[in-house]
């Protein structure tokens, strides 16, 4: 007798979307992948799931997205050619090695960077970046795909959040093993920067926001909301189905109002009121309810900082919006770019380039190794041309991203989310170092690479569209079908 045993179909998919699963909700957790052998790690998984990534759902738009990868990549490459090379085609040498020369009296070979092979040392976290979009692309094609990732974010962050504020009620000087030396008053997750968490925390509410959103909208009876019934609609969804969700949300918050950061507490509440109004877009009154859904979220988010934000809000009380030392530091950083117009000081040598720039209006206590400031830096280090490439990388990303917020009627929530956060995590960088962190960094490209992804509609999507007047009910939140009228009892008796 032939025993029946079930037939496992094999995909190639599987790995690649196995291990971006792993890394995206793995890597904050070695203390943000901060230390060089997490980051080689995080690159040899991320490498290992490009060379199964994929590509059956890849269409047209995908491969041209990979392509501008590809030419900030193949950028990458010039520039740190020219960085390590002893023969630089075009980069001039830094001046500081014959300075060198003349006071210590020997011949020191010169280079376009001010420390020697430092670029191939600070190229980790930029590869893991660039391995995380194209893997985010390409598993994210598929929507089944995409939606587990998000999920996977959304999870992993309602755990370190849970994490950050156990450990901090527990054993405040503590992060995971290591004795914590800075932030003892805050919440820092398995982060060491306060700031950097808050970003990550807030990041999490968003997915979270949304998902329980589309959650809602979904069990709302009316193809347009009625905001008269509203309450009653919502009475009708069983507790158990949407508390989770909600606890998950509240952790966040929490997690984020705890860390103190100001840019970090303020960008993300705005990231998600701007996130609500745009999902909710098409319910709200055709002319002022933007409006009045943007002023709804300020006062509820003016409300949360009030009830949940003691601290950040004495922040903005006694230092403001900005640190004067943070100004200051980034202009000592523009007069290192004014200096090193095209090529910068080197990948990963701001530490050794700032202090002969170092303004005299900073106090002397501690040492600047950020900028603090992630495009300012950039420059100082890569050079404006490079800089400039990359901003325009940005500005892409965000419109395609745009695209499918406003475009796409299924699935619009994952471009929505990655338009969110690569907005959040862009602003913030401007005045702190989040996408330098590669335990930030990392899942989030995977994300802003799923957005991507779906900001394009799948073949799915438009072989269904002509017959969307049969599309189920449930299909999504931005589906114009209405649903079809239920058969009559009496047409399904028999003779």
């Amino acid at each position: 007798m032939r025993l029946w045993l079930p037939k496992i179909r094999w995909s190639w998919s599987l790995p690649a979307t196995f291990i971006l699963f792993f890394v995206a909700a793995s890597a904050p957790f070695p203390f943000g992948s901060t230390n060089d052998l997490s980051i080689a790690f995080w690159c040899l998984c991320l490498g290992v799931a490009v060379i199964f990534a994929p590509t059956r759902d890849l269409r047209s738009p995908h491969l041209w997205l990979l392509a501008g990868i590809g030419v900030i990549v193949a950028a990458y490459a010039f520039v740190l050619h020219e960085q390590l090379s002893d023969h630089p085609w075009v980069a001039p040498f830094q001046p500081i090695w014959k300075q060198a020369s003349d006071l210590l009296g020997v011949p020191i070979a010169p280079s376009a960077s001010i420390v020697k092979n430092e670029a191939l040392f600070a190229l980790g976290a930029p590869f893991a970046n660039i391995l995380a979009i194209v893997l985010g692309i390409t598993v994210g094609a598929d929507r089944t795909r995409a939606r587990r990732l998000l999920w996977v974010i959304a999870i992993s962050g309602a755990a370190y959040a849970l994490y950050g504020v156990a450990s901090f009620l527990i054993e405040p000087t503590m992060i995971l093993w290591r004795d914590k030396t800075a932030y003892l008053g805050s919440v820092t997750g398995t982060f060491i920067n306060r700031n950097t968490a808050a970003a990550y925390f807030g990041s999490c509410a968003v997915i979270w926001m949304l998902l329980i959103l589309e959650d809602v909208r979904r069990r709302l009876p009316e193809r347009h909301i009625e905001w008269r019934r509203v309450s009653l609609d919502l009475r009708a969804i069983p507790p158990r189905e949407i508390l989770p969700q909600l606890a998950c949300l509240l952790i966040c918050l929490m997690a984020m109002f705890m860390t103190g950061s100001r840019a970090g507490v303020g960008l993300s509440l705005l990231a998600m009121i701007v996130a609500f109004t745009l999902f909710l877009r098409k319910d709200l009154p055709p002319r002022t309810g933007i409006w009045i859904s943007l002023g709804a979220g300020l006062a509820v988010a003016l409300g949360l900082l009030q009830l949940l934000g003691g601290r950040v809000s004495s922040r903005f009380d006694s230092q403001g919006l900005v640190d004067e030392g943070r100004i200051e530091a980034w202009k000592s950083t523009l007069r290192i770019i004014a200096d090193n117009p095209w090529f910068g000081t080197g990948m990963g040598t701001f530490q050794w380039a700032f202090p002969p720039y170092r303004s005299p209006n900073i106090s002397i206590r501690g040492v600047w190794d950020a900028a603090h400031s992630t495009p300012l830096e950039l420059a100082s280090e890569v050079g404006i041309p490079m800089a400039l490439l990359v901003a325009l990388g940005w500005a892409a990303m965000l419109l395609v991203l745009a695209r499918g917020v406003f475009r796409r009627r299924r699935d619009a929530i994952i471009p929505l989310a990655a338009a969110a956060t690569a907005t959040l995590s862009l602003l913030h960088s401007c005045l702190d170092f989040t996408l330098q962190m590669p335990g930030y960094s990392i899942p989030f490209f995977a994300l802003f690479g799923a957005g991507l992804a779906q900001s394009f509609s799948s073949r799915e999507s438009r072989a269904s569209a002509g017959a969307g007047a049969t599309a189920p009910r449930g299909e999504g939140r931005f589906a114009t079908a209405p649903p079809a009228p239920r058969a009559r009892p009496e047409l399904h008796k028999t003779v």
